[in-house]
């Protein structure tokens, strides 16, 4: 009875710890494909749909406040120069080039963000943070261990039985949370992304263009979390 509990505990030690690194290779090889996955690589369906929003409803109401900003820009630059007591045509031109800039921006937002992301993951696959076989071998790493598990008592067994179970359960735990940050950094970048041309519509005013500032700030950021 003794030896039939044994060899009960030793089958479970061994069946939880084969499962304990078959999880973890699952994990670790997906974070590997994530790391370096941009928005379009990492799922077209919803790029698509992210990308036809921006497109048909952020950057129309982009444009509403691109136009609001630019005109309170030109009524700053009238009441700078005395109400235009002190005409200056150049400033005119100024203003027409900084109009044509910001909406040169605001309608290639989606190409500005997708080449942030773009240059960015580039070099995240090539700092080689996770690179090649990403697996570990239960035989090679410990190639002994029945032989060790069948030297000790049914006490220590059922102790190490008792371990590698909870750390299984912990491994899957971490899988989910692994799942959760995976896809919600996703969910952020595709947010980030659909609402980029609102807040560089307002870098043409020097009042307001902190928003814009910020925004690129906060896309450079998560665009490098991966690092």
């Amino acid at each position: 009875l003794e030896e039939w509990f044994k060899g009960v505990l030793i089958d479970g030690i061994i069946g939880n710890l084969s499962g304990l690194f078959d999880t973890v290779n699952t994990k670790v090889g997906e974070i590997a494909a994530d790391v370096g996955a941009t928005p379009q690589g990492w799922n077209s369906g919803i790029f698509n749909m992210i990308r036809n929003l921006s497109e048909s409803v952020i950057i129309p109401i982009a444009g509403a406040i691109l136009a609001f900003v630019m005109t309170y820009e030109l009524i700053q630059m009238v009441t700078e120069k005395n109400n235009l007591h002190d005409i200056d045509t150049f400033m005119f031109f100024k203003w027409v080039f900084k109009t044509y800039a910001a909406v040169l921006i605001v309608t290639n937002t989606w190409n500005i963000v997708m080449g942030v992301f773009d240059a960015t993951q580039a070099v995240v696959n090539q700092s080689a943070v996770i690179i090649g076989e990403t697996s570990i071998d239960f035989d090679t790493l410990i190639p002994d261990l029945e032989a060790q598990l069948e030297a000790m008592d049914i006490g220590p067994l059922l102790g190490l039985w008792f371990q590698t179970l909870v750390v299984g359960l912990t491994m899957n735990i971490l899988s989910i949370c692994i799942f959760l940050v995976t896809y919600g950094r996703m969910i952020e970048i595709y947010a980030v992304t659909a609402l980029g041309p609102i807040p560089l519509a307002t870098l043409g005013n020097a009042e307001w263009r902190g928003m814009g500032q910020n925004y690129l700030k906060s896309l450079l950021a998560l665009a490098s979390k991966p690092f």
